[in-house]
């Protein structure tokens, strides 16, 4: 497997409704790429949904340095957040976020009960959702004068690297993006094509 290739959600899933016991469980799923983006959506949902008791979730993001947080909004500890969470990993999706919102029905479920629940709406969002594969990007900045322009565009062309930006002037700038497993021989391209200077960007 090429380790520069991660599953993802494409878009946000469709409202899944889980029914256990008069409980209503709502999951959803979306694709995130910063943390800042989940406390907008729960708060979304707690607004479509209020009438909810609980509004719980899990998120993960990135692919070669992992962080991840699952939280149980009041139900009993590792209920709920982390069935959730568990189901992101089932999946093997990152750069996600799933939550679940139960609207109590009057009859208590007791923590395994809590657990099932919030594990099936959790998987069912998911399920509804369509995932995707992507692969892990490296931007380079390359400087040159106008004089190399012609080498540097054949050479980007012939690799079918991604220009991401360009600025044509005397001194020139392209921006691009390749996969990750082809930084070292994008680098090693462009080191030996003197004067030609590459600088490695974090994004």
């Amino acid at each position: 497997m090429d380790l520069d290739v991660y599953k993802t959600l494409n878009t946000p899933s469709e409202e899944i409704l889980f029914k256990e016991r008069k409980s209503k469980f709502f999951g959803y799923a979306y694709p995130i790429l910063h943390e800042d983006e989940v406390k907008p959506i729960i708060e979304e949902l707690r607004k479509q949904h209020h009438t909810a008791n609980h509004v719980c979730y899990a998120w993960q993001l990135g692919v070669e340095d992992v962080n991840y947080r699952a939280n149980d909004d009041g139900e009993p500890n590792n209920s709920a957040g982390m069935p959730i969470y568990g189901q992101i990993q089932s999946f093997g999706v990152t750069n996600v976020l799933v939550a679940v919102a139960r609207v109590f029905g009057g009859t208590k479920l007791g923590v395994g009960g809590l657990i099932s629940a919030y594990r099936t709406a959790a998987q069912m969002a998911l399920d509804s959702a369509e995932i995707i594969e992507k692969t892990l990007q490296q931007r380079y900045l390359l400087c040159f004068e106008y004089s190399e322009m012609d080498k540097v565009m054949r050479t980007l062309k012939q690799q079918q690297m991604e220009i991401v930006s360009q600025k044509m002037e005397m001194d020139c700038k392209i921006e691009i993006s390749v996969r990750k497993n082809d930084a070292l021989l994008t680098e090693n391209v462009f080191t030996a094509m003197y004067p030609v200077k590459i600088k490695k960007l974090d994004v």
